[in-house]
């Protein structure tokens, strides 16, 4: 078969071109002239392809290749060769020395996302969990279908173990662990000093993963007077310490996970209850005023009261 007669075929079928969105989803022609391999795996189609000589090298040395070689199925959002050389002068080279291998699988494996979803069930959705753990959104820029901020390109490269699709650029997660993201965000002081005197910041930096209800200078600020400063005293650590762990929950939840649950346990023992009202999430008495904002190691709710438990 002609690879023209391919890429038109990939296009009329493309359901991201076919939906009336000016998507530019032109399949290019090695990954045209792929799709008939639906015989090999993942790596296979993508090797042969000749478009992500980079990131089959950066799944060998990330220790991902037997991994997608594997049953599965997968869907994998492929960065293309072009698209690792917009990174940054020297980013490639670095990630792929041994001792950044742990940092190259997490950018890799943002990538992957377990089950097989054509375009079609892509554009159903407006995100994707993907296997690094962090969510992936998906959103409509300009005409065309986006994930993680970058543009696909191509849709529905099969293989026998998933399905590929072609992006632009790679993307990049979350590196920064919770504690990170908390000081980041300039508005967790009072916490951040908290998790300090508890001796809770190696826990929060550790994988986790973790969901953190955390509540802002303002929450903090609401307290009677004097109650910051009173538990940030040595003497107080271990109800300092019982305070704070009512607002860790293990797992990573994301909003809409959170709003289906009655109660929550914490890591500290302490369950708390959940609920809506008037079209806000209330959780342990607290407001939830911001979700899903991401950590390496965890996703954090920002709630504007302290919540104390029992």
């Amino acid at each position: 078969m002609m690879i023209t007669a391919l890429i038109t075929t990939a296009i009329l079928t493309n359901p991201l071109a076919s939906s009336g969105q000016s998507c530019d989803m032109k399949m290019p022609e090695t990954l045209a002239g792929a799709r008939t391999s639906v015989a090999n795996d993942i790596v296979a189609v993508a090797s042969s392809a000749g478009d992500f000589n980079t990131l089959i090298a950066a799944a060998k040395a990330a220790g991902l290749v037997e991994v997608l070689q594997s049953t599965g199925p997968f869907t994998v959002f492929a960065p293309t060769d072009a698209a690792f050389a917009k990174l940054p002068d020297g980013t490639v080279a670095t990630l792929l020395k041994p001792e950044n291998k742990a940092a190259l699988a997490a950018v890799l494996t943002y990538h992957v996302v377990p089950g097989r979803l054509e375009a079609s069930d892509v554009l159903k959705k407006k995100y994707v969990d993907t296997v690094n753990g962090e969510r992936a959104k998906i959103v409509m820029k300009d005409g065309k279908a986006t994930i993680g901020g970058a543009t696909i390109v191509a849709t529905d490269v099969e293989a026998s173990n998933g399905v590929i699709h072609v992006i632009d650029t790679v993307m990049i997660p979350e590196k920064r662990d919770i504690v990170g993201v908390a000081i980041g965000a300039g508005t967790f002081k009072t916490l951040a000093a908290a998790l300090g005197a508890a001796d809770l910041v190696a826990t929060l930096q550790t994988k986790g993963p973790f969901t953190v209800l955390a509540p802002n200078d303002a929450a903090f600020a609401k307290l009677p007077k004097g109650t910051v400063e009173s538990l940030l005293l040595p003497e107080n650590k271990d109800r300092l310490k019982a305070i704070l762990l009512a607002h860790v929950i293990s797992g990573r939840i994301y909003a809409d996970q959170v709003v289906k649950l009655e109660m929550a346990p914490t890591v500290g023992g302490f369950k708390v209850p959940i609920s809506v009202k008037d079209g806000k999430v209330m959780i342990g008495g607290a407001t939830v005023i911001a979700t899903d904002i991401e950590a390496s190691n965890g996703v954090i709710h920002v709630v504007d009261t302290v919540i104390i438990p029992e």
